[in-house]
């Protein structure tokens, strides 16, 4: 005997009309905070699948030796600690007569191994140092976020920082000897302000 499929497709259209006229039924109250949760939900996600796609490029040597774990910062594709034992200072801009900008002016200096440049060529200061080096994606997300140590800044002004900050272009364009960030600037931007446009979930 064959099933009564009629029977099953009358059952599944009552079933669906029952669940659409109990959401219609509901305050406007209680519609709206379902639509909102299931786009906060989804906002969530994006936010957190962008910064895990965009970690990459902060976790690169041209990002990570101006953001060390210790006080010198670090140099070369390697990211080995800078010679001559320079240290960040107070102010992120060295200490002891050994200045960032005794060697690093505003442009690459021509050769290998030569210093490059950029403007406000500096570590982050002591108070708020930023540290990149030996952080998982999650716990440089929950940093740039955090006002007290991004340097009081919001998720869109972390953004602004990312797309105009000369220093920060200067990834991009590194110097003889040194290799540039992977990920084009443009898609790094993008994939950050839909990070910070979503509500800045971590990964």
């Amino acid at each position: 005997m064959k099933p009564d499929t009629s029977r099953h497709s009358l059952a599944k259209f009552l079933l669906g009309s029952l669940a659409l006229l109990a959401f219609s039924g509901m305050p406007e109250t209680g519609r709206s905070a379902s639509l909102l949760a299931a786009g906060t939900a989804a906002d969530r996600a994006g936010a957190a699948t962008a910064f895990a796609k965009a970690a990459p490029v902060l976790l690169s040597p041209r990002c990570l030796n101006c953001h060390p774990a210790g006080e010198r910062p670090l140099v070369g594709d390697r990211s080995q600690p800078h010679p001559m034992h320079v240290v960040r200072g107070p102010l992120g801009m060295g200490k002891n007569g050994l200045l960032c900008s005794t060697c690093h002016q505003d442009t690459n200096l021509q050769g290998k191994g030569l210093p490059p440049g950029a403007p406000g060529w500096q570590l982050p200061p002591a108070d708020t140092p930023m540290v990149f080096e030996k952080r998982t994606p999650r716990q440089l997300c929950e940093q740039l976020k955090d006002p007290a140590r991004n340097g009081s800044r919001s998720p869109a002004e972390v953004v602004e920082h990312l797309r105009d900050a000369p220093l920060v272009l200067w990834g991009w364009h590194p110097g003889e000897g040194r290799t540039p960030v992977a990920m084009s600037h443009q898609e790094f931007v993008s994939l950050m302000s839909q990070w910070a446009d979503k509500g800045a979930a971590c990964p």
